[in-house]
């Protein structure tokens, strides 16, 4: 399990900060589909009570990430091909419209924010930094989302994405797959920019066909 920088869980907001620890260990493999965690190991693991830890892992049971496993602890729940064209669908619906109404709205500091994350994505993207990619890219898509004010559909795509691109993305970093993917960060923001609908339009269901694909090669 991916450990804080301070080698403790700080006594601050602990269900969030432990829930930041699992996604990471789902992202680096430490976690994988089908096998049990214990909430009370973890717990013992990063000293602190089991209560926060019980928490985190029930948010990923309501994300439908996890399933509780009786007198046991909790297990990942695989994604079968099935999930992911249905997330796939329901992120199409969702994000396409969310973006366009978003590129509608934004500003010039929202434009410049989005740029840096864009930027962020790249250099992680170039390391073979999973963690770091997957951070810069939820950040990018969500802040984007945001920018057309509607909260509700953003709690919803972050929990789509959520239930997809929390593990596996290791093998494609490997094979520096997560650079195709970084640069069409950039594409988008240039469409915003010269307020092209139809290159905006275009290249969001691209990426979103892309990152599908993605998901194939880290099910494989």
């Amino acid at each position: 399990m991916v450990e804080p920088a301070t080698g403790l869980v700080q006594h601050t907001n602990l269900r969030d900060q432990v829930l930041e620890l699992v996604r990471h260990a789902l992202v680096s493999g430490e976690i994988r589909p089908g096998d049990i965690y214990s909430a009370s190991a973890l717990a013992t693991r990063l000293r602190v009570s089991s209560s926060p830890v019980r928490e985190a892992m029930l948010t990923l049971v309501n994300q439908g990430l996890m399933e509780p496993v009786r007198n046991r602890g909790f297990r990942v729940v695989p994604m079968s091909e099935q999930d992911l064209d249905e997330v796939y669908e329901m992120r199409l619906l969702l994000e396409l419209p969310g973006t366009l109404n978003a590129a509608a709205k934004i500003t010039g500091t929202d434009l410049d924010r989005l740029r840096a994350l864009a930027a962020d994505i790249e250099d992680a993207a170039e390391a073979g930094d999973v963690v770091r990619f997957l951070d810069a890219d939820r950040h990018f898509h969500l802040d984007l989302l945001g920018c057309g004010g509607n909260k509700r559909l953003v709690t919803a795509v972050a929990t789509l994405r959520d239930q997809t691109r929390l593990y596996g993305l290791e093998n494609l970093a490997e094979r520096g797959a997560l650079a195709d993917s970084a640069r069409e960060h950039r594409d988008i923001l240039a469409a915003i920019a010269d307020r092209d609908t139809a290159r905006l339009e275009e290249l969001v269901r691209a990426h979103l066909r892309h990152i599908r694909a993605d998901w194939a090669k880290t099910q494989g």
